[in-house]
Order: C-alpha cells, then sequence, then structure tokens
C-alpha cells in the first residue's frame, strides 16, 4: 500500500487515509443521467451506440436525417424531450470534467452531453409534468453527477484505516471527492469511544507530563 495522504491520532488510535486504488467508477452507480461522450482516445461516461452528437441529438429530438436542422436547432428540439446539459473535458496533466467549460482553449473543450428524459424524470419523482423548478431539480443532480465522476477522473478517491497500536481495526474505501468532506469524517465517526480505564491512563500520562 502506497503512503497515506493524510494521517492524524485520534482517541487513541492512528487514521490513515490512502488512495483508493480499486475505485469504481461513478458510472457504475444508479445515476438519473446518461452520460454520453465521444473521444478519440480516452472511453467516457456510459456506453451508446451513437457515432457523432449529431446521431445522438437526432435520435433524442426524433428527427429523421433526411432533415436539415443545424445543431443548435438540433439541441433546441430535443430539449423538449430532456433535461441535457453539455459536459466539457480538460485534458493536460489529468482530465478534469465540468458542465461549464474550462478557461483553457487549447486543452479542453466540449466532449458530450449529459441527459435525463422528462419520462424518466417524471417517474422518478412521480410528477404528472416537469414544472421549472422540477426541472431546476435535476440539471442539480446531473451536475453532481458530473461532480462525481470528474473527481473520480481525477484520482480523488480515497479510503481510510484505523490502526489501534499498529493492528489495523477498521477500514472504508470509494469516497469520492475531497477527502475532508466525508472520508476523514467518517473515519473519526468510526473509532471506538475509548473505555474509562484508557480515559484515566491518558489523564495520568497528561499530568505525568504536565507536572
Amino acid at each position: 500500500m502506497h503512503n497515506p495522504v493524510y494521517e492524524e491520532t485520534y482517541q487513541g488510535h492512528t487514521i490513515k487515509i490512502y488512495h483508493d486504488p480499486d475505485a469504481e467508477s461513478p458510472r457504475e452507480w444508479c445515476n438519473l443521467g446518461t452520460l454520453i461522450c465521444w473521444h478519440r482516445r480516452y472511453r467516457l461516461g456510459d456506453s451508446h451506440p451513437f457515432d457523432s452528437p449529431e446521431a445522438f441529438l437526432r435520435d433524442l429530438a426524433g428527427v429523421s436525417e433526411q432533415s436539415d436542422l443545424s445543431m443548435d436547432q438540433l439541441l433546441e428540439r430535443a430539449e423538449r424531450k430532456a433535461v441535457i446539459l453539455p459536459v466539457f473535458l480538460y485534458d493536460h496533466s489529468g482530465l478534469a470534467m465540468n458542465t461549464i467549460g474550462f478557461h483553457c482553449p487549447w486543452d479542453s473543450g466540449q466532449v458530450g452531453y449529459v441527459y435525463v428524459t422528462l419520462e424518466a424524470v417524471r417517474t422518478e419523482f412521480g410528477a404528472k409534468r416537469v414544472t421549472k423548478a422540477l426541472r431546476a431539480k435535476a440539471e442539480g443532480i446531473l451536475r453532481g453527477e458530473i461532480v462525481s465522476y470528474d473527481a473520480y477522473l481525477g484520482g480523488r478517491v480515497y479510503g481510510y484505516v484505523i490502526e489501534w497500536d499498529g493492528e489495523e481495526v477498521d477500514a472504508c474505501w470509494g469516497f469520492v471527492g475531497d477527502y475532508e468532506l466525508d472520508c476523514l469524517l467518517e473515519s473519526r465517526r468510526a473509532v471506538p469511544a475509548p473505555l474509562p480505564s484508557q480515559t484515566r491512563e491518558s489523564a495520568a500520562a497528561q499530568a505525568r507530563a504536565h507536572p
């Protein structure tokens, strides 16, 4: 195992945070959205049969190949049937992904879309119609899915190991995102509460150290 990215002593135990060497892609989770990407070198997102963004938008919008609609017009038609967001990739000393674009035009660009059909939104939330508020909620979920996938692409998936006197007593893996937000907090909650005898020993040790 590699060196921990963070280590601390907590309630007499040692907490070590590591990069997860066998991290599962968030696209394997039960997601609301589908992530459709095209890239010459990387396999990104979910598998799909579309050879181009145009073919995807035509299928989603229900527009035949014989029509001469522009990409903007196809996207407008698709938005009548789905909540859809553009997805951008930054490729420079690692990969990053978002739905708003990056400032560097040379190493970034749109790589696909993340979407969910309006029918799926109605089913998910038990709604008869997709209101503006419900559409905004679905968009927020889609953005959150890209945030998780971005963390996975960037290697920000962690696990913790709890040790007592050099022996592993607990461990958990698969925390996506900055380790301070979830992994470290969860590891502290998992540390067993000190026994009364340990508390007395700790107090006695502190008294000896600071007479």
